[in-house]
């Protein structure tokens, strides 16, 4: 058999690997958006996908996040007619997240085709010149509305998903089997761990998708993956330590009561919608049992996020045991006193209006876009704000720049000086750092483990990491994009 790397090669998103047998039966493994879109060939691709969809035989998922899934309807425009396995729970969030997708690509759509008439119109009209920045500009509408589906597209995709129980090997063909094994990191995610017997001999593979850390809020810690021959492991944080070593709950009361109580202000928290803001929830319900939350309001300001919630209350069995006993001891893990879930946006731009001391949790996660954006922008100037991060921002975003100390933002060509607090704690951080890393890794026997390889990390990162793991006796391996690996 042999594999190629299609995606999350020396970057973070995009994960997308083709495992092709020696009888042509071939399964990709997740199919996720590219937000990078670095090494990109335009001569490797026919369509959207340097392979042809209508050739595949199955999918299979390691969790929901879109990096990993988002890819998913376009397959099926191009010719797709599989089966997309994966649990339960990831299946139920993947839903909403391509809903959510789709109506953000509608709008790209209806923008799309509003300057492509303009432009065709202005030609019509004998005008065949126009600003390489206006160029620059339909060139990229173009280029986005390329991979832009529809709801239609999402319903389509829909009746192919199919689930598979975790923990339970599962024959995918003859001479195939196929076993999910808990990963953490997100509701319903796994490590995907393959074993191909061809010409009399059997060979392993495990899939890590994203690891998830040990004590974790809501989730069980990722479980032991059994030894096998090749392991492809995600580095997002392959050099880095997690800094906040307390509980959650210390980890924000601190911020709460210095904003909420000391200043009367409010406190804005970005967070991502599907796991991110449902562990904060969780662990402001734990601050109010312990009878540590102040009587204040506190505002989930996310429609997504809201869908992701009633998933994570159905799917309760997927969680660690102490959000189980929690429910079991106190109902609703994530419907409190003074928890207000706004969904219509008129309601989400009166939260400017609310002068009383409250928590607002919003997405996104890195301030790009999204509701919280314009929270933070109301706030920015506000001495009595605090604006706390949660997660990991890339470069180029406004929380990237709040994260690293800006001291102005720029809005609408204009500088707009940060008056308010901003602080960071990684203690909701949902991806295992170095030292977890290597504890998943370590599980294998380097003697057996013919080879490693490091996906969906930074190129630099990944080095790092690689060169730790070589120093330790790893054979590891920094797959390029489209570099294919006999096995």
């Amino acid at each position: 058999m042999k594999l190629t790397f299609w995606g999350a090669s020396r970057q973070v998103s995009g994960s997308m690997y083709l495992l092709e047998l020696e009888d042509d039966y071939r399964i990709l493994v997740d199919c996720g958006i590219d937000m990078e879109r670095k090494d990109i060939n335009p001569d490797d691709y026919v369509g959207l996908f340097p392979f042809e969809p209508s050739m595949l035989n199955l999918v299979v998922l390691t969790h929901a996040h879109i990096d990993h899934t988002g890819y998913l309807p376009n397959l099926l425009r191009e010719g797709y007619e599989g089966k997309i396995i994966g649990t339960a729970a990831t299946l139920a969030l993947t839903k909403i997240l391509l809903d959510d997708s789709a109506s953000l690509n509608s709008s790209k759509l209806k923008k799309y085709q509003h300057e492509k008439r303009k432009f065709q119109k202005r030609k019509r009209k004998g005008f065949s010149n126009f600003s390489d920045e206006e160029e620059t500009r339909f060139q990229n509408l173009a280029e986005s509305a390329k991979g832009a589906y529809t709801q239609a597209d999402v319903d389509d995709t829909m009746e192919c998903f199919a689930t598979v129980s975790i923990n339970k090997k599962i024959t995918i063909k003859k001479g195939v089997t196929m076993t999910m094994i808990p990963a953490g990191h997100l509701l319903g995610a796994v490590h995907i761990v393959f074993e191909v017997t061809e010409n009399g001999e059997t060979k392993s593979i495990c899939f890590s998708g994203d690891i998830g850390r040990f004590n974790y809020p809501l989730l069980p810690d990722p479980e032991v993956v059994p030894q096998v021959d090749y392991l492809l492991c995600e580095s997002t944080y392959g050099n880095r330590h997690h800094k906040d070593h307390v509980s959650p709950e210390e980890a924000i009361y601190e911020t709460i009561y210095q904003t909420c109580v000391e200043k009367q202000g409010k406190l804005i928290v970005p967070a991502f919608s599907v796991g991110r803001t449902q562990a904060l929830l969780y662990t402001l319900n734990r601050l109010r049992v312990q009878g540590k939350l102040p009587p204040i309001k506190i505002f989930s300001d996310s429609p997504l996020a809201l869908k992701s919630t009633w998933i994570f209350q159905k799917y309760q069995s997927w969680l660690n045991d102490d959000a189980k006993k929690f429910a079991e001891e106190h109902g609703n893990l994530f419907d409190f006193e003074n928890l207000t879930y706004v969904e219509s946006m008129v309601d989400s731009k009166k939260l400017s209006q609310y002068k009383k001391p409250c928590i607002i949790i919003s997405s996104s996660g890195m301030i790009q876009g999204g509701r919280v954006e314009y929270h933070v922008r109301q706030n920015i100037q506000n001495p009595n704000c605090t604006i706390l991060l949660v997660g990991f921002a890339a470069e180029g975003t406004m929380g990237h720049a709040l994260m690293h100390g800006a001291k102005v933002l720029e809005a609408k060509k204009e500088s707009v000086p940060v008056v308010a607090t901003v602080r960071a704690t990684d203690v909701f951080s949902g991806h295992a750092d170095v030292v977890d890393l290597m504890k998943f890794i370590n599980y294998q026997d380097k003697t057996k483990l013919k080879k490693l390889f490091l996906v969906h990390g930074e190129e630099e990162i990944m080095q790092n990491f690689q060169n730790m793991l070589r120093e330790e006796g790893f054979n590891a391996s920094m797959p390029r994009r489209g570099e294919t690996f006999e096995l």
